[in-house]
């Protein structure tokens, strides 16, 4: 691990920055898609609101379904083969997508199984991602790694919603997803670069029963503990209501509003500004008033905006979606940021993979629940319906961060208290987080 000595992370830490690329390029892919793949669903092949719904539950339903054996599996692991294969598997798959539509395959049904695998890549680049970065950055570093790489993924969402869309117009939805392909490709060169190696894993000190075991000892930790318990399941209410609003604006956009594919893409790129200025301002706010009251300043108060965006109309209402949009990328970001952080410090090293994705089971689990939601709700009641009752949710759910520990303190702590499942390094009853948009 490099020591802390002068000038920013990413001057002097040559593997920080390589990370910070590899990642900076695989969340710009990834807001590729999230335009991309629901218009070549609308666009191309003519699909409904519920269907395009249903493609958005596919990409997260991998958390939901292996969330809590992969956290297991990458604490046994070393993490950054792990995240150069999941890049890879991404890369090769969403190329297949422009392929398959020159060979006459493109279907709703082909989509729904490369959102599926893609989301399954990610589940493990996530987890093993965030086990990661503690391991390359000493302590003192940590916190302004999570800063720059929320930072930089606020402002990679930004410019690959943007680009999704002008890519869509420039030469189609379907080929524009080759330019997602490649910047999967660049997270692997990237990754692969990276010096640092991790030690290998000590096999004799493992159970090999200890799978099972070693999932319900996280789960017990994140339920034992305020906390984590506490963030977590703010975590799953939030994403319940993000994406059952982000699963249809979308179509809400093109469909009621009357935007242009372009159109729409530069305005899903304007409202994440609001992700970069949160990035920005979440170390600030924090060292000012305190983490604790940052974060509830960020979930609570920037989430109230979000009921500005069922109110965009055509012309000069769509200032609403934008204002609305900026603030609540604002608050999820700055959220992340210090969420991350508090994560990283409070979680013994050893336990940090699975406790992440117990946290990530609990709280991306909802997402495809959210965009099924807001898929069945868009079909029945119609989208602008839709989008109130979803978007009403998002400070409904910040009212349990009023309800927990956070409301009486001014900093989250800095470490937890020992946890009898630490005594033993291995599973099988001896062993014993959430970015949540």
């Amino acid at each position: 691990m490099t020591g802390r000595i002068r000038g920013g992370l990413l001057r002097r830490h040559r593997d920080f920055r390589l990370l910070w690329c590899g990642e900076t390029a695989g969340k710009f892919g990834a807001s590729v898609t999230g335009v991309a793949m629901p218009l070549i669903a609308v666009s191309t092949l003519h699909a409904g609101t519920f269907e395009v719904g249903l493609l958005s539950a596919a990409a997260w339903l991998p958390w939901l379904v292996i969330g809590l054996p992969v956290g297991a599996w990458v604490d046994r692991l070393r993490r950054r083969p792990v995240m150069v294969a999941a890049a890879a598997v991404s890369c090769v798959l969403f190329a297949a997508v422009p392929v398959a539509a020159w060979c006459g395959l493109l279907s709703t049904g082909l989509l729904l199984a490369v959102a599926l695998l893609t989301g399954t890549a990610a589940v493990f680049f996530q987890t093993a991602y965030t086990a990661y970065l503690p391991s390359i950055l000493a302590p003192d570093d940590q916190a302004e790694g999570n800063a720059k790489l929320h930072g930089s993924a606020s402002a990679a969402q930004l410019a690959g919603l943007g680009s999704g869309g002008l890519i869509a117009q420039a030469v189609g939805a379907v080929n524009g997803m080759f330019a997602n392909a490649a910047t999967f490709l660049v997270s692997v060169l990237c990754l692969t670069g990276i010096r640092h190696r991790e030690p290998r894993v000590d096999w004799s000190e493992r159970h090999s029963g200890a799978l099972f075991g070693e999932v319900g000892a996280g789960l017990r930790l994140i339920a034992g503990d305020p906390w984590l318990r506490t963030l977590t399941l703010f975590g799953a209410a939030s994403n319940l209501a993000l994406m059952g609003y982000q699963s249809i604006q979308v179509v809400f956009l093109v469909r009621d509003v009357g935007l242009s594919p372009g159109m729409v893409g530069g305005l899903a790129a304007a409202t994440g500004a609001g992700g970069v200025l949160g990035a920005f301002a979440a170390r600030r706010v924090a060292a000012r008033v305190g983490t604790a009251r940052a974060t509830l300043l960020f979930e609570f108060g920037l989430a109230l905006f979000a009921l500005l965006i069922p109110l965009t109309t055509d012309g000069a209402g769509v200032v609403f979606f934008m204002a609305g949009g900026c603030c609540v990328a604002a608050g999820v970001v700055a959220g992340n940021v210090l969420k991350a952080g508090f994560q990283q410090r409070y979680c013994p090293p050893h336990l940090l993979g699975r406790v992440t994705a117990g946290t990530a089971f609990l709280g991306y689990g909802t997402i495809p629940l959210g965009s099924l939601l807001g898929g069945a709700l868009g079909s029945a009641l119609g989208p602008r319906t839709a989008l109130w009752i979803t978007t009403a949710g998002i400070p409904l759910a910040a009212v349990l961060l009023l309800c927990s520990p956070l409301r009486r303190v001014r900093d989250l702590p800095a470490s937890s208290r020992p946890h009898p499942d630490d005594a033993s390094p291995a599973g099988g009853g001896g062993e014993p987080a959430l970015p949540h948009a």
